[in-house]
């Protein structure tokens, strides 16, 4: 039985997949684009000019950004029996819609899915093997 556990953020995604006492790591890299909202022109005069930020636009090119990051995690989990998601903020819950959305038969070996704080590779490992044996 093929157990995979994945640890991501936006940045990337460390997946540990545990077989007949084997243990596999590997790490996916997201090309998503970090970005902050430069707004306003810095001015302290009552009706300067304002820069107008395009929200939408950086949004949407995210969006289409992490279907392609998305899409890279599961080639590489394809072939697993159980899987279980956890990570610091709310990508693994995106991640989860999306094979919920778009990768059905995935998205039923879902085991858990957990909110933890940033780790070391080593502790992702360890956080797996935990997780597998206690349930």
């Amino acid at each position: 039985m093929k157990k995979t556990g994945i640890w991501l953020d936006k940045d990337k995604a460390l997946i540990v997949t545990i077989e007949n006492e084997n243990e596999t790591f590997q790490i996916v890299s997201s090309n998503v684009e970090h970005y902050k909202i430069h707004g306003g022109s810095g001015t302290r005069q009552k009706g300067g000019p304002e820069d107008v930020v395009q929200d939408s636009k950086y949004l949407e090119r995210e969006k289409h950004q992490l279907k392609q990051y998305f899409k890279d995690i599961t080639t590489k989990i394809d072939d697993s029996d159980e899987l279980v998601l956890f990570g610091p903020a709310g990508t693994n819950e995106k991640f989860s819609d999306e094979l919920h959305e778009n990768y059905k038969l995935l998205s039923t070996k879902i085991k858990g899915m957990r909110k933890t704080d940033s780790m070391t590779d080593n502790q992702v490992k360890a956080w797996t093997r935990d997780f597998f044996l206690s349930n």
